[in-house]
C-alpha cells in the first residue's frame, strides 16, 4: 500500500511568488467522502487517477495510476462532480524538499495553500519565512471539500 504523508499550511506572504514551476490541473471527483476519494487529474500534459483512503494525522493510503489524457478528458467531463478544482500548483524546493503552493482558481479564486510530502509524520523540515498557519486535518481545505463548499462562500475566508 502506498502512503501519502503531507501537511498543508496557509500562506503568510506573498515571498513565494515567482519561484518554482507552475502547471495548470484540472482535476474532478469520481467519489469523494470521509472514508476514500477517487480522483481524476489532468497536470500540465500528464493525467492521472488517484485512490486515497482516509485520513489518519497526517497521512492516508494513496495509490496513483498514469492514464491517457483523454480518457481523464472524458471522465472530467462525464461522470466527475461539478463543480472541479482548477488550480495553478508550484513547486518550490527549499531546504531539501519540494513545496507545493497552490492557487486556487474559479469557485476556489483566492485560496493559496502549501503542502509538504514527508516520509515520516514526525520528519523534521525547514518552513520557508512565506508559510503561515498550519491547517492539516481541516476538512474544509481538501481538495474534495471544495468540490461542495467553494472558497467562495466561505463566510469566514482564511
Amino acid at each position: 500500500m502506498g502512503v501519502e504523508i503531507e501537511r498543508k499550511f496557509l500562506l503568510a506572504n506573498e515571498g513565494w511568488r515567482g519561484q518554482g514551476t507552475p502547471t495548470r490541473m484540472r482535476q474532478g471527483y469520481l467519489v469523494a467522502d470521509p472514508v476514500r476519494t477517487v480522483r481524476v487529474r489532468i497536470e500540465g500534459e500528464r493525467a492521472v487517477i488517484t485512490i486515497k483512503g482516509k485520513s489518519t494525522g497526517a497521512s492516508r493510503g494513496e495509490w496513483e495510476y498514469e492514464i491517457p489524457v483523454a480518457d481523464a478528458t472524458e471522465l472530467l467531463d462525464g461522470l466527475c462532480e461539478q463543480p472541479q478544482v482548477e488550480k495553478i500548483r508550484h513547486r518550490i524546493e527549499h531546504a531539501g524538499h519540494t513545496w507545493e503552493v497552490d492557487e486556487f482558481l474559479g469557485l476556489n479564486a483566492g485560496l493559496v495553500v502549501a503542502e509538504i510530502e514527508l516520509d515520516a509524520e514526525d520528519e523534521a523540515f525547514e518552513t520557508p519565512d512565506w508559510i503561515g498557519q498550519e491547517v492539516t486535518g481541516e476538512k474544509r481545505y481538501y481538495n474534495s471539500s471544495l468540490i461542495r463548499m467553494p472558497y467562495s462562500q466561505w463566510q469566514d475566508k482564511a
